[in-house]
């Protein structure tokens, strides 16, 4: 659920250091860490004392904007660390490359960087050029929080305030996102909404707390306080009128989310997109017992070793509130139409068994109500196969356009 850095990035520390240089800029390179490789890019920035700050993005973690101690940088040599994460680099500029070594823990990999970011990878789902479609970027005030929600409100093409259309509100799952739900360089929530709106489906998504153009913090929140945002939202959206339905669709948290939502009758429909169906401890266990299997480690961890690890670590509100969670309590309240759909391939959210209870516990509820396994799909919803589940960032495809139609044609459905 959380997206945290799946192989070296932890905790960064900011240091400075004002040294002359001449490289500057955006430099790219690739570990090599087994049989696969791992984009690094670090940026030099100048400062209007002619400075330099470095900051390192790990583009396949979701890493961005990581702050680096820059120790030397002359005319030709770079020397830099991240001390929280025992990492260093030095390198020597040669005929345009910087040659150099990255060290980590004691182990040390060749890392030579190049002008230019060239970590980019093809997106082609995300929309380009003119749009056939208007947006229009609006804030929604939560008075109870005093937090300011920017995000972008789409009207399909042909839009008109007394018609049947519905409009769905998007909600990110865990972790600060932005109002595209952006990841792993993808921008799920910008392809979903391009795709609604090309489709007569209007949508609203929005940047969470802290991120983008919001205001406020995510530090000492919980699901329940990002689940009243949701909800400031949809109630704004009721008082413009200009929509028959209110729909909410959720990712991963954003399920959950959605979840207490209906159970509040605060909506109309439901797409909950790899969104829980079993208690949040149960889950993260499944999920660290997936992940380590897909890493080849032949052990089992049970629920309350789970809960004894996390008992150890720095208190954490939002992850004692998600521990406790149990969507079974929200989902026996809903009376509204759900699509709650998952893949196969999902490590972090297991199809089978959240897809079951989910299904357990709506059984014959209501008419519309949609449970799909989709085969090979991962965690956001992209083809894979079981060894690349957590490769996000290596695949092209944002979203399997299968389950953008079935989104689609289920909404269009309801009556």
């Amino acid at each position: 659920m959380k997206k945290g850095f799946l192989l070296i990035l932890s905790t960064m520390l900011f240091f400075n250091l004002s040294i002359a240089q001449t490289i500057s800029g955006t430099w790219t390179g690739e570990l090599a860490i087994g049989l696969k490789k791992l984009a690094i890019v670090f940026h030099f920035n100048k400062t209007a004392n002619n400075s330099t700050k470095v900051f390192m993005d790990v583009p396949a973690q979701s890493a961005k904007g990581i702050p680096v101690n820059l120790h030397v940088l002359t005319t030709d040599s770079v020397s830099l660390a991240i001390p929280s994460i025992g990492m260093t680099y030095s390198g020597k500029l040669h005929k345009g490359v910087i040659v150099g070594t990255f060290t980590q823990m004691g182990q040390q990999l060749k890392l030579d960087l190049y002008p230019g970011n060239q970590a980019r990878k093809s997106r082609p789902q995300e929309p380009k050029g003119d749009l056939p479609y208007t947006t229009l970027e609006m804030s929604v005030h939560n008075e109870k929080a005093d937090v300011y929600l920017t995000g972008t409100l789409t009207y399909p093409t042909g839009f008109m305030k007394d018609s049947n259309m519905p409009v769905v509100v998007m909600v990110t799952g865990s972790g600060g996102q932005n109002r595209d739900e952006e990841i792993f360089e993808h921008k799920p929530f910008l392809v979903i909404a391009d795709y609604l709106a090309r489709n007569g489906i209007a949508s609203f998504r929005y940047d969470d707390r802290g991120m983008g153009k919001s205001s406020g913090t995510q530090i000492g929140c919980t699901s329940a306080d990002f689940a009243d945002d949701a909800e400031v939202v949809i109630d704004f959206l009721r008082k413009k009128g200009e929509f028959k339905k209110i729909g909410i669709l959720g990712h991963s948290e954003g399920g959950m989310i959605a979840f207490m939502l209906g159970a509040r009758n605060k909506v109309d429909f439901i797409v909950s997109m790899a969104g829980p169906g079993i208690k949040g401890d149960t889950l993260l266990t499944e999920q660290k017992n997936a992940i380590l299997q897909l890493q080849g480690i032949d052990l089992k961890i049970t629920t309350e070793q789970t809960r004894k690890e996390i008992a150890t670590m720095t208190k954490n509100v939002w992850l004692e509130y998600f521990l406790n969670y149990d969507p079974r309590v929200d989902l026996e309240k809903i009376t509204v139409p759900i699509m709650a759909i998952n893949g196969t391939n999902d490590v972090q959210v297991l199809s089978k068994s959240n897809l079951k209870a989910i299904r357990d516990i709506l059984y014959g509820k209501n008419k519309y109500n949609l449970i799909k396994e989709y085969p090979n799909l991962n965690h956001l919803f992209q083809h894979c196969t079981p060894q690349t589940a957590i490769d996000y960032y290596e695949i092209d495809e944002t979203c399997s356009n299968e389950v953008l139609e079935d989104i689609v044609n289920w909404i269009k459905s309801l009556k």
